[in-house]
Order: structure tokens, then sequence, then C-alpha cells
């Protein structure tokens, strides 16, 4: 590797750039570059400076260009696109701009050089930023170079029919102008300036530079033979004639370049302005996405409205890609071919191996389109097919699938990022409900079972010594101690097979008025100086239900009136029929539910702040396994203020009818 080096000024970072083209050698340059940024642990970015004459080359190069480009995108190369007539200046400014310690490029060994020819690209450099270290390898491809150059050079000297016609009108107009201007008496120096502004106007409306070139020539030649003496001749009296003319033809010719390069300026410019504003359109949309099915749709539907072709998804799913899905522009259109088994295993080989193929690539050319996969760093989360039936991508055209596909694969790796956080975040919280309800657990468990403990001790030791009636209130205790236990328990298993999704009804018809009573002569052994009423509002209400599991829903509903309210309360029961359903209200008149809390009485591991009349803690569990219960019959529970105070848990259970066989 040959080396022309100047020294930084500043110690600073390094930052390496490679200068991308169609070369052959163009893939050894970019890596050795990227060895070279891997060495010095520097920044590294590969520019391609486009130029008008781009579009021109041909689509081997091209081909070579977007394999280079992918080659520098591999080596880990920010990749950048300048646009501008002058390639030297465009690097040159942007290395001032971005800090570039280095330049890496490749140069022909065979040298070529005339008086007349621009200096070569690295003296240039050399030259425009001598602050930076210029290295070059040397292209020993160059004879291929030469040849691509003398059959681009050709391409430029095309003359078309429509560009013809435009020039004889314009030199038409122009002559006539001048005669009428003639008659009025102006001078000739008007009449040359308009030949000259029709020269402009036949570069501005004409491809190329050839038919402008043309136009001065036959310019001066009509200005020649219509406005000089002897008119209507090509000769001139006056020998000042050969300097004016000489001096109308190169001005005619510079100004017709000039605006032939202002067109090509102004057409890149608005391509790049399109590309900007397609980009941040499809940046926008993708922000909106609330899923990645709707991030691949927006990817695919931008893509399909912009190159106008058929697009291919294939969205990841379980380590491979999953059905494929296709976006046309024509509307009803359907082409199972792109579904065939050989696209396919080309979608699955860009899925598995992180690299293009398929049509325009040296992998599954055969193929209908051209994958790519929409990746970040090393996930992938699909496959995005382009059809390309005829025509192939133009450098504009793949720049604009490269970008886009970009914003799709970071928007999928933004989604991932907010859904791995809200897990994580969802399961910090579980483990903190975890850990609380493990704590309060804990601690129910041991007030009881100690005052078994405790109690059962005390009747071991001295049961001889006990007295009729403390060793009654002493079995009592441990009653409904354990009693209390099985409530609990009986609780935590109901909510485990609701979570599980066991919790299975066992339907029968039953007289409400039977099951109330049930829940009643369970919770009497603990109601102690608590009052419990029951109303029934209409004889004989016959309900479809699980009856132990309703059972359950009004001794938690007791339980807790009994829990949270003082001595002497009092609890009433009530039942009425309401449509198809029966409405069960259990009412208290204790201190009653702030309005706040209400909303979250139902939620599980809810306790509020409210003090328990025994100093057990409540697990917040009951509440819960109410509503899941109701839920599943089909019915609703709801909590409201009791008058003038209290509380009043109301929950609707189908009704059911009798039906008498005669």
């Amino acid at each position: 590797m040959a080396g022309v080096n100047t020294r930084t000024t500043e110690k600073e970072r390094d930052h390496v750039l490679v200068c991308i083209s169609a070369s052959p050698s163009n893939s050894y340059i970019i890596r050795t570059a990227s060895r070279m940024a891997s060495a010095f642990g520097a920044e590294f970015t590969a520019v391609y400076v486009q130029t008008p004459l781009s579009e021109k080359d041909s689509e081997e190069d091209k081909n070579r260009l977007q394999e280079n480009l992918r080659i520098a995108k591999e080596e880990g190369a920010d990749c950048v696109t300048l646009y501008g007539e002058d390639v030297a200046s465009q690097i040159a400014e942007f290395s001032r701009v971005s800090g570039v310690t280095k330049i890496v490029l490749g140069r022909s060994i065979v040298s070529h050089r005339h008086f007349w020819n621009k200096p070569p690209l690295t003296e240039q450099l050399i030259e425009m930023i001598p602050s930076a270290d210029i290295h070059i390898i040397p292209d020993t491809r160059s004879e291929d170079k030469r040849k691509r150059l003398l059959r681009f050079s050709l391409k430029q000297f095309l003359v078309y029919p429509k560009d013809l016609l435009i020039m004889v009108l314009v030199i038409g107009m122009a002559t006539l102008i001048g005669l009428l201007f003639g008659v009025y008496g102006i001078d000739e120096s008007t009449i040359m300036a308009i030949y000259v502004l029709g020269v402009l106007l036949i570069a501005l409306f004409t491809r190329g530079y050839t038919t402008s070139i043309i136009s001065s020539f036959f310019s001066v030649l009509a200005f020649n033979f219509f406005f000089t003496e002897p008119k209507m001749s090509l000769h001139a009296y006056d020998s000042r004639y050969t300097v004016a003319f000489t001096i109308m033809l190169i001005i005619s010719i510079v100004t017709g370049a000039l605006a032939a390069k202002m067109k090509d300026h102004a057409k890149e410019s608005a391509r790049s302005a399109y590309k900007t504003k397609v980009l941040f359109e499809t940046n926008q949309l993708l922000q909106k996405a609330k899923d990645e099915e709707e991030i691949l749709n927006f990817t695919a539907t931008q893509l399909m409205k912009l190159l106008d072709r058929d697009i291919v998804i294939y969205p990841s799913k379980d380590g491979t890609i999953d059905k494929g899905l296709l976006y046309s522009p024509h509307p009803d259109h359907s082409d199972d071919a792109l579904f065939s088994s050989s696209e396919r295993e080309a979608a699955q080989w860009v899925f598995t191996n992180h690299h293009r193929a398929g049509k325009m690539t040296d992998r599954f050319s055969d193929a209908r389109c051209l994958y790519l996969s929409i990746r970040m760093h090393t996930h992938v989360f699909g496959v995005v097919g382009v059809a390309i039936p005829d025509k192939p991508l133009d450098y504009f055209e793949n720049s604009i699938l490269l970008s886009i596909v970009g914003e799709c694969a970071l928007a999928l790796e933004n989604l991932r990022n907010e859904h791995e956080k809200e897990q994580t975040e969802i399961r910090a919280k579980n483990e903190q409900l975890r850990a609380n309800f493990l704590r309060t657990f804990s601690h129910d468990l041991r007030t009881p079972l100690t005052s078994i403990s405790g109690n059962a001790g005390n009747l071991l030791t001295n049961y001889d010594k006990l007295d009729p009636d403390t060793l009654q209130q002493m079995f009592s205790d441990i009653y409904d101690d354990s009693q209390w236990l099985i409530s609990l328990v009986e609780n935590l298993l109901s909510v485990t097979r609701i979570e599980d999704g066991r919790m299975h009804l066992n339907l029968s018809t039953q007289l409400l008025e039977d099951v109330i009573e049930e829940a009643v002569r369970y919770i009497n052994r603990r109601k102690k100086d608590h009052e419990i009423s029951v109303e029934y509002e209409d004889d004989m209400l016959l309900v479809k239900i699980d009856a132990k599991l309703i059972i359950q829903v009004l001794v938690n509903l007791l339980d807790n009136a009994i829990k949270y309210t003082d001595s002497g309360s009092k609890i009433r029961i009530t039942a009425k029929k309401q449509g198809n359903f029966v409405l069960v209200s259990v009412a208290d008149n204790g201190k009653g539910i702030p309005d706040d809390i209400k909303p979250k009485v139902f939620d599980m591991f809810f306790t509020g702040s409210r003090s328990i009349s025994d100093s057990r803690k409540s697990l917040g569990l009951g509440l819960f396994l109410c509503r899941s219960i109701i839920t599943a019959h089909g019915g609703e529970i709801s909590v409201s203020d009791n008058t003038p105070q209290g509380s009043i848990f109301s929950f609707t259970i189908p009704s059911d009818e009798v039906t008498i066989n005669e």
C-alpha cells in the first residue's frame, strides 16, 4: 500500500473515510480501510459521490456499486451519499465538516496524464485538505476502467429527435424576433444576445450537452446568414465579424454548458429533497405504528407507492419466516409465482444469512424478487422482497429501498425494546406483589397458628385444671382459627384456579333462600355480636348457579362486613327479581368505603387502609374472587354507599323458572 501522509495537528479520535466507486477492486479498498479503522479504533465512514453523469453508468457498474456499498455496510461503515459534479470538493468539504483524519481511495497504477487533464483525485485532496492522511491503494483493474470511461463518454453525444425539434423551433423563433428587431433598427448586439438566450433555453429543455453545443454553432450561422452583410450569405465583409462570431460561439457554448449543469444539479437536488421527504413521511408513519404488523404494513405500503412494484413481506416467527404477504400497486393483482418454493427458499436464505439475495445478486439470481433482511445488529425481524420483472432498480431507487428498510428495522427494534421494558416492569411489579403476598400470607398464617398452638399446648398441660367455661372458650377459639385458615386457603385455591383458567361451573337450579341460609349458617359462628337479617322482596326466587361458589361469594361478603364493622353493627341481606337476573345485596352500617378506593376494592391483593377488628391483615383476595365468580355466571358486582352510613355490595346472578310437566 502506497501512502501520501500529512500529520494532523490535534490529538483526537481518528476518523477513517473510504471512497466508494464501481471499480472492481473497490471491495479490496473498502476492506483495507475497515482493517485500518479497527487498528486505530477509529470511526469508519464510506462516501459515494453521485454526479449528474452517474445515472448513465452501465448496469454492470451499477450492480458493482451496490455490491461495494453492501460490503461497506457489512464492514461496519456509516455509508453517506453526496451529490455534486466536483468529486474532490465534495469529499474535501465533507472531510472538513466531519473531522476526517485519514482518507483511503484507489488509483490506477497506469498514468495517462496530459496537460489538459485535471490533476488526479489524490493530488486535489492533498491540496484541499492538507491536514488529513491520504492513503492510496493501487487499482490493478485499470484497463476495464478505461473501457468503461470510453463507453460512458460516447453516450454523451447522443442526440434525440425531440431535442432537435426544440433546437430548430427556438433558433427559428430567435431569428424571427431578430428580423422584427431589424425592421425597427435595433442594433446587431441585441440580436446576438437573443441567440445567446435561445442557446440557454435549448440547454434547459434538452438532455445532455450535445444539443446545446450544436445549437451554438447553428445560432452563429443563423446570425451570420440573416444579419451580417452580405445578408442571405455565410460570407462577411467586415473582418471584425470573425471575432464577434468567435466570442458569440464561446459565450453560447459556455452558457449552454452552465445551463445543462444547473439543470442536472437541480434534478439531483430535487431527488435528494424527495428522498428526504419520503424518509421523513415514513419515519412519521412508523412512529405512529402500535405493533409489528402495522410497522411492516406501513413499510411495504411506502415501498410499493415509491417503487411502483410488487412488494413481498415475510415476517419472522419462531426463528424462521412466516407466511408471505403481498402488497401490489395494481388492485386485484395476485401473483402466486412470487410465493413459489424457490422464492421462499431465497427469502429463507436471506433470513438465515443476513445477506441480500435474489434478482440482481449472485445468489438465487433466477428469483423474481430482490430479497433483503429487515435486521438490526444480529436480530432479524423479517425479509422484504421487491419484484423486479424486467427493469432493475437504479441507484436512487436502491438508496430509497435501503433507507426505508433501515427505518423499518429501527422502528421494530424500538418496539421490541419498549415491549421488553414493559415486560421487565410487569415482572418487577409481579415480583413486588409476590413479595407482599408472601409477607402478608406469612403474617396471616402466623396469627391463627400461634393461637391454635398456644391453646392446644395449654389444653395438653393444664386440661384437668381448667373449668368448663374456659375449656369451651379455648375449643371455640381453636375452631374459629382453623375455620379462618380453611377460608383463607379456599380463597387462595379458588384464585389459583381462576388464574390458571381451571374454574368450571357446575350449574343447577337452586332456591336462593337455601343458598343464603347456608352461607349465614356458616358465618354464624364468627359473627360475634353482629346482627344479620335477610329480606326477600319476591317469593320463590330460583337461580341457575354453582351453589358452592355463590355460597363462597356470600361468605366472603359477610365476612368482610363483620371484619370491617364494630360489634353491634347490623348486616342486612336482600334479594329481589330484576329482569332475567336476581339482585342480591349485602349492606352494613359501618364506616363505609371512601370514593377514591371504591374502583380498586375488587383488584387482586388490594387491601386498602381500613383496620380490621381482629387485627388480622387481609390478603386482598376475597373481593377479587367474588368478582371472578359473579363474572363467570354472567352477572355483575358493585359497591355503593349505604344510607345514612356504611356500604352495600350488590351482585346479580341468572334467574331460572320452574318447568311443570303435565
